[in-house]
Parts: C-alpha cells; sequence; structure tokens
C-alpha cells in the first residue's frame, strides 16, 4: 500500500481512506480493468472482421488497458470480478471457437487453454510493452499467439 500511495503522490493514511485494505484496492482496480477491457473489446467489433485481424484488434485492447489487466487477470478467480467472463472472456472464447472452426487455430487443443495462452501472453508482455511501443507489442503478442514459438524454415 505505501508502494501505491507513493505512486500516487498521496500520504498512506489517504490511500487508506479510500480504500480501507489492499483487497479494497485490488476490487476497484479490477472493476475498473473488466469495464475498460470490456468497452475496449466490444468497440473492436472482433466478430466483424478476419480472425488473424481480430487477435490484433483483441490485443490492442487488452495492451492498452495496462498494469489493471495484469492486476485483474491475477485476481480474476475472486467472486467481485465476476463480470470478467461476461465482458472479457466471453468474447475472446467467441473469438477463439471462430478461429477453431475457420481451421485458423489448432482444434485440438481445448479452447480454454487456447484463452488462458492469450491471456499469460498479453500479461507476460505487458511490462516490456512500453520500451517496445504499443503496435510493435501488440503484433509481438499477436503473431506469437498465432503462430507460435517456432522458427521459420527456410523454403517453407
Amino acid at each position: 500500500m505505501q508502494d501505491v500511495a507513493d505512486a500516487a503522490g498521496v500520504a498512506r493514511a489517504t490511500l487508506y481512506r479510500y480504500f480501507p485494505t489492499r483487497e479494497a484496492l485490488l476490487e476497484a482496480l479490477s472493476r475498473i480493468a473488466v469495464e475498460d477491457a470490456g468497452s475496449r473489446l466490444e468497440a473492436a467489433r472482433l466478430d466483424q472482421v478476419a480472425v488473424a485481424e481480430a487477435f490484433a484488434r483483441a490485443v490492442r485492447a487488452l495492451v492498452a488497458v495496462g498494469d489493471p489487466l495484469a492486476v485483474l487477470v491475477r485476481q480474476r478467480g475472486r467472486p467481485e470480478v465476476g463480470d470478467f467472463d461476461r465482458r472479457i472472456g466471453a468474447p475472446l472464447r467467441a473469438l477463439v471457437e471462430r478461429g477453431q472452426a475457420a481451421g485458423e487455430l489448432r482444434d485440438d487443443v481445448p479452447t480454454g487453454w487456447l484463452l488462458e495462452s492469450l491471456l499469460a501472453l498479453v500479461v507476460s508482455v505487458l511490462p516490456s510493452a512500453p520500451s517496445l511501443g504499443t503496435e510493435d507489442a501488440v503484433q509481438a503478442i499477436a503473431g506469437l499467439f498465432l503462430d507460435g514459438a517456432r522458427g521459420r524454415r527456410t523454403g517453407e
């Protein structure tokens, strides 16, 4: 809590006035992240573009949420963030299922695993996003998710 207060430029007592516990702060941050990510995913119109473009748009939306998304993903098992599945999980799950049905994503891997992999990839790259630049981070995440980590062989 002291680190948060320092980053916000307020006294710890002021922070505690608004968020009496660490859990209260995490809940508030999670609610904000769900709303922000959900709105961005909705605005991205994932169902109206090709699968690869939809993944780039989805990743761009998630990267734009930033650190609150990382907190949210790590805390989403908590009941306070039940909207996660409706606002974030459902549109991403629908996109993964569409990609699998179109043969653009593996169908031998459960949808849930692919969804968790995408979220983990986004959260793990977020700390590097500022130095990479948003678009480079988006392309790196989307490309790694869609193409995997295997190198391309010459002639393929």
